[in-house]
């Protein structure tokens, strides 16, 4: 890879102006003669996302059922098995297609951002529209949008580890190109675009968000579910078998309806809707999240932000406004407030676009500085390791150096001198009144010395106070990491609403990391406002966070922070970050402040309870009818020798088709999400379906006696009818029961699950009264008795069991 190229031929070959760039004319002209910088993806067809949909676990067991039919000759019941398993895959296709769609839309806002020179005017614009001969400016934390050959006296620190597996960084100079996908680490530089699209030297531009689908903690706790639940009708069913064999003699029998039966009742062990449900929650989450300004990278970072319990944040752009000012001016020695601009002025870049050089770029232009005899030789950005930008001038064949930065550093790093006491006093009045302190140095004979103090202020966002009771009423501790001073972290941490008592210095923090970890761990724990942080810190904060057991947030926006972005589980990229920053981060915010991370924890947890709802009913579900109806089996087979089955293979397929609609209409429905961070407690969610599942269980042996002793019911098809009507009853309104912690009218269901709900009721109910040739119809004063029967345990006697089994400490998590 010869990365030196001759740059005179290069300039000729572009025809492009270094100081003025492109006119919109020759962009034009070069878009159509060049194209977009972007390649096209190779896209799986459609088809094949959808036949692959066929090989899940729940498809798998799905179709294992309808070949079992076929084989017993049940080819209506192998028929409703298999539009069952069709509508749910074409739900679930559906869904996750427009959640893709979705994610090429986030791609889109996310897409590398480009600093271009076009017409004498720098500006910010999406990498897929830049065109060879473009002039673009590179510097830390961004990812070089095309091949580029950089034109400037500068040098690059490049990483092209993503490309070519080099472990270290390379050194880019004049001349030489900088690959498409290459994470700038060092420096900054001017560069002229060489290649786009698919004539970059590999081929393709990186992409920063993946679409790539990955195994979701929520899928884990399900499947845990769900392998104990066919444990449990696999016992049942098995049980029932070795009954039928020891007590009736009739293997036509036992292979035409007790095999087709025990198969049926697998489907309340089997997440038939499961994937579709999930897919559809995720998606529909994501796109609301989108629209509230909180774009997803990962589908995890939903569930993720359900269980978060700390948020570290960054002050500056997410509390604040990140619009700095200089608010006032201090002169030392015999310089004057106009140098001090002049100077702070000259150690400013304006293609930068950083918050401070600007506050002196815009101070400059209000007060009318002239810099235009001013040449630039050399400029070294703000470095978080050196605290200050510095530059090297050219004035009247002199050449001197100025830079700005931290009161500290300036004076002694730079000036090797001790703070004076009246610039003390200065600083610390600033600080009272929430200003932040720049220095403001010149070295003219190899000598430097300050030439004044300038104060800086970035107001806190009106909502942030608001935002931050709200997510601690959400109970996550909220923690603030600046790289202000103390006094002014304390003094912003008091407007927005943290407690300025308890706030660290980095020194202190890192001195106790060293000294005295466990001290270190307490510290950090209690802290709510942290100061003079490095980006290096916030990881160390983030681990020992982890360590004691917090699931973490964490906002940035740079470079450095990256580490600490992916240590997190929520990682959340600021909506100004780079786009390193927003390659690690699993969220990233397209609006300022603390708004679209609220949004995200309440999405996030009413997602959780969902999924909660689901584990429920599903549990319920499987206990009231599959153990129910193998119960009576073997307790009428065993005493009686006369077995019973209260529901046929064709009622319990009915069931299953019927609600499915409802469970994925779960997935929009408007659960609550917790006042807590959610935690997975899988034995406490068990005990709690499990009681319930006993006296539901109850209530079905209730309803059996009643059937067989008050309305001698002696016609097994016209029992099979009757319970299929109840089991619809309590299937599609008992998760009206379990999704409210309080009363099962607190909250209003989402319209798509009531109407589920309903539909399914009227569907059930003209296939009880009629028959339409699939079962036995029954009387209207059979059904009225029925349905009022659900309704009164329903909501009267379950609801109040819920309410009382809370007492005791069993109930939702």
């Amino acid at each position: 890879m010869n990365d030196n190229v001759d740059l005179s031929k290069v300039l000729q070959e572009l025809n492009s102006d270094l100081n003025y760039g492109l006119t919109k004319e020759e962009v034009d002209k070069r878009l159509k003669e060049y194209g977009y910088n972007l390649v096209e993806e190779k896209k799986e067809s459609n088809l094949i996302k959808f036949l692959k949909k066929f090989i899940s676990f729940s498809s798998i067991m799905l179709e294992i059922i309808i070949i079992l039919y076929f084989i017993f000759g049940r080819y209506i019941d192998a028929s409703l098995v298999l539009s069952l398993l069709f509508i749910n895959v074409l739900i679930s296709f559906i869904h996750e297609e427009k959640a893709n769609k979705a994610l090429e839309l986030l791609k889109e806002k996310l897409q590398i951002q480009a600093r271009v020179l076009r017409e004498g005017q720098w500006k910010l614009i999406e990498s897929k529209y830049l065109v060879p001969g473009d002039i673009i400016r590179l510097r830390a934390g961004d990812i070089s949008p095309a091949d580029c050959i950089i034109v400037s006296d500068d040098i690059l620190d490049v990483d092209q580890s993503v490309l070519t597996g080099e472990s270290l960084t390379v050194e880019k100079k004049k001349g030489q190109i900088v690959y498409s996908g290459s994470i700038i680490r060092r420096g900054e530089a001017n560069c002229i675009v060489y290649k786009t699209g698919r004539n970059t030297y590999f081929g393709r531009t990186v992409e920063l968000v993946s679409t790539a689908r990955p195994k979701l903690h929520i899928e884990e706790i399900t499947n845990k579910v769900i392998f104990a639940l066919l444990i449990i009708v696999l016992i049942f069913g098995g049980l029932t078998l070795l009954f039928s064999f020891l007590y009736v003699h009739n293997l036509e029998f036992i292979l035409s309806t007790v095999l087709p039966l025990i198969i049926s009742l697998l489907l309340f062990a089997i997440p038939v809707a499961l994937p579709a449900m999930i897919t559809v929650t995720l998606a529909v989450g994501s796109i609301e999240l989108s629209k509230k300004g909180a774009l997803i990278t990962r589908l995890s970072a939903i569930e993720d932000a359900a269980t978060m319990t700390t948020l570290c944040s960054d002050k500056t752009g997410t509390l604040t406004y990140n619009k700095l000012s200089i608010t006032d001016i201090k002169e030392l020695g015999n310089y004057k407030k106009e140098d001090v601009i002049l100077y702070g002025t000259l150690a400013s870049q304006e293609s930068n676009n950083d918050p401070i050089d600007m506050a002196f770029i815009n101070k400059a232009k209000e007060i009318n500085i002239n810099k235009d005899d001013y040449k630039i030789l050399e400029f070294k950005p703000f470095d978080p390791s050196t605290r200050r930008t510095e530059a090297k001038v050219l004035y009247k064949n002199k050449v001197f150096y100025v830079s700005k930065g931290a009161v500290n550093i300036i004076f002694n790093d730079l000036c090797k001198t001790d703070i004076p006491e009246e610039v003390s006093k200065i600083v610390e009045d600033f600080a009272s009144r929430g200003y932040r302190t720049l220095v403001v140095a010149i070295n003219n004979n190899n000598k430097w010395e300050p030439v004044g103090l300038v104060a800086l202020y970035d107001i806190p966002r009106k909502d942030t106070p608001e935002l931050i009771k709200k997510l601690k009423d959400l109970g996550i501790k909220v923690k603030m990491l600046t790289g202000d001073s103390l006094p002014i972290a304390k003094e912003i941490g008091k407007e927005i609403g943290l407690d300025y008592n308890k706030a660290v210095s980095g020194n202190e923090l890192r001195e106790l990391l060293k000294s005295d970890p466990e001290k270190a761990k307490k510290l950090i724990n209690e802290s709510e406002i942290f100061a003079e942080i490095y980006p290096e810190d916030k990881y160390y904060i983030v681990k020992n966070l982890q360590e004691e057991k917090e699931i973490v947030g964490m906002t940035g926006d740079g470079v450095n922070d990256s580490p600490s972005l992916k240590q997190a589980e929520v990682g959340i990229a600021v909506y100004n970050a780079t786009d390193v920053a927003k390659s690690a981060a699993s969220v990233v915010l397209t609006v300022e402040g603390l708004r679209g991370i609220v949004d995200l924890v309440t999405i996030g947890r009413s997602v959780y309870q969902r999924v909660v709802t689901w584990i429920l009913t599903k549990i319920n579900k499987t206990i009231e009818i599959a153990v129910f109806v193998l119960s009576v089996f073997l307790f009428t087979t065993i005493f009686y020798h006369n077995p019973l089955y209260i529901l046929s293979s064709t009622e319990v397929l009915l069931f299953f088709f019927i609600i499915d609609f409802q469970t994925i209409a779960l997935s929009v429905d408007n659960e609550r999400g917790s006042q807590y961070p959610e935690k997975w407690n899988i034995l406490k969610l068990v005990e709690y379906a499990g009681t319930m599942g006993i006296f539901t269980f109850s209530e079905m042996a209730l309803l059996l006696y009643i059937a067989l002793n008050i309305f001698k019911i002696n016609n097994v098809h016209l029992l099979h009818s009757l319970f299929f009507i109840a089991i619809t009853y309590f299937g599609l309104l008992m998760p009206y029961v379990f999704r409210e912690k309080d009363r099962f009218y607190k909250s209003k269901p989402s319209k798509t699950f009531l109407i589920s709900t309903i539909a399914g009721l009227i569907i059930a109910s003209l296939i009880s009264l009629f028959g339409f040739g699939i079962i036995v119809p029954i009387n209207l004063y059979y059904y009225l008795f029925v349905a009022l029967y659900s309704l009164f345990f329903i909501f009267l006697v379950n609801d109040n069991i819920k309410i009382l089994l809370k007492r005791f400490g069993i109930g939702r998590v």
